[in-house]
């Protein structure tokens, strides 16, 4: 006889984990369906790790720069990449372990396998088709195998995947996604990224710091496309400082293979191709969900581009089964994911007031040097909306945190609706913005309006000042610019 339980949630990564303690916490008989690794890909081969490698950049770039602070080290600074990759791998086994915990402390079962839902309310698990990677520490011993298993309630967290362009396909060798970019036995001398979203511009980030010559190449006009266009003509601009070549308005139409080299055949805007040889290749033209495999079609759930259609609670169109996270649909981030397994749950155990997910509310987060952060609209979208705003913005360069910290080149850009009040967008670039931009998304979320910002004391000196500043200088009260 099939186990039951009141919830089962088809992967364990940030949407999935968070969703199985929380259900566990309002009383919910609970278990977790993984074929691979705790923590999904973000823990293992997505957030956490990138920011580690791009933590043992930044400081190489600050020991290379020691002589701006008044420092001497003796000689260039250079990376053993081994060590850096070691440490990066480290980092992930920690928290890998972590989720493990959490689900033996919080009662929560572990199946380990591939799902497949079977119908409304059962799923079958088999033998997963991936092997347990590193990195993976011992099972919980709260662990199930392969079986059939019921709930009233079926939440499908799978996750995404890279998305591979027709012709230019990875093979793990010269052609990288991620996963291959993340722990190289070695250095390549000549690196191109194909693709500048927050993915492909944190690894070109990190290899320029290693001392990779690196080339981007976007599709569109400007790099990190989903950003506000003035805050990534900065961040451009500071990159390509760095020794980084980014062409925008350029499309890769072929590549050809050596032995250990490739050349990359880049069509610009104006229908001429230019050849690029480079050592290895970064494919990072997106990600796609994982839709395939789960049954979805046979039990007619919806699906739409890759992704499946769900409410902003997570319901899909079929009674009892619920999707989130990147699986669900873009934005395809971790703290969304998270933010909309936690909505699900609560709402299947009939919690009041819970609020569906507001993605207009989701920040963006880019780690590369410099850091890009955002929330809400950019300027174009807010005009493309129709809305009647003000535009206030504040330079790192008047700042005299930044200025101490020798990270002066940086901005802070908001933007109102000039009849409420009400703060529709905030875009920053710089030191730490990363950190920063929680305050604007709490201002956000609580309604708050431009008096009540300007109101609002910000410690001295800090980065931070340049928030209250910019909100300052759209309502033409700046007091230090």
């Amino acid at each position: 006889m099939a186990e039951n339980y009141d919830v089962i949630i088809i992967g364990s990564g940030p949407g999935g984990y968070v969703a199985a303690v929380r259900a566990s916490q309002l009383g919910l008989k609970t278990a977790i369906v993984e074929r691979e690794h705790l923590g999904g890909i973000c823990l293992n081969w997505g957030c956490i790790p990138t920011k580690a490698l791009l933590r043992s950049a930044e400081i190489l770039d600050h020991a290379n720069h020691a002589k701006d602070y008044g420092l001497v080290l003796e000689g260039k600074m250079s990376a053993d990449v081994k060590a850096v990759v070691a440490r990066s791998r480290g980092v992930s086994a920690r928290l890998n372990g972590g989720v493990g915990f959490l689900m033996k402390k919080n009662k929560v079962d572990v199946i380990w396998g591939e799902a497949k839902i079977t119908k409304p309310g059962e799923i079958v698990v088999g033998k997963s088709s991936k092997p347990v990677v590193e990195p993976q520490n011992p099972v919980p011993k709260n662990i199930k195998g392969e079986g059939t298993y019921t709930a009233k309630h079926i939440i499908i967290a799978t996750g995404a995947r890279p998305r591979a362009l027709p012709g230019i396909e990875p093979d793990g060798k010269l052609i990288w996604t991620y996963f291959e970019a993340m722990k190289p036995a070695a250095l390549p001398k000549s690196l191109i990224v194909m693709g500048s979203g927050a993915i492909g511009i944190e690894f070109a980030s990190f290899y320029r710091s290693m001392g990779v010559d690196v080339t981007v190449v976007e599709v569109m006009p400007t790099i990190m496309p989903v950003e506000d266009v003035e805050v990534t003509a900065i961040a451009r601009k500071q990159l390509e400082k760095r020794g980084m070549k980014i062409l925008t308005s350029a499309k890769i139409t072929k590549v050809e293979k050596a032995a250990d080299s490739l050349t990359a055949h880049v069509e610009t805007a104006d229908g001429k191709v230019q050849q690029i040889t480079a050592d290895r290749m970064i494919s990072a033209v997106g990600v796609q969900g994982n839709i395939e495999n789960l049954g979805l079609e046979a039990v007619g759930v919806k699906t739409d581009r890759g992704c499946v259609v769900i409410d902003g609670y997570g319901k899909t169109n079929v009674s009892g089964i619920y999707a989130i996270g990147d699986v669900a649909g873009p934005p395809m981030l971790a703290h969304k994911a998270e933010h909309e397994g936690v909505v699900c749950v609560e709402k299947i155990a009939g919690l009041p007031n819970v609020h569906a997910t507001d993605k207009s509310k989701v920040p963006g987060c880019t780690y590369c040097n410099p850091q890009v952060a955002s929330v809400g609209l950019t300027e174009a979208k807010a005009k493309e909306a129709g809305r009647d705003i003000r535009v206030g913005r504040f330079s790192f360069a008047a700042n005299g945190k930044a200025i101490a910290l020798g990270e002066d080149q940086g901005l802070c850009k908001v933007i109102f609706d000039k009849k409420t009040g009400e703060l529709l967008g905030a875009h920053m670039v710089g030191a730490e913005v990363t950190e920063l931009i929680q305050g604007f998304v709490v201002a956000m979320n609580l309604e708050t309006t431009e008096e009540e910002l300007m109101h609002t004391i910000f410690p001295h000196p800090t980065v931070s000042e340049t928030m209250k500043e910019a909100v300052l200088d759209a309502y033409g009260r700046v007091l230090n610019a």
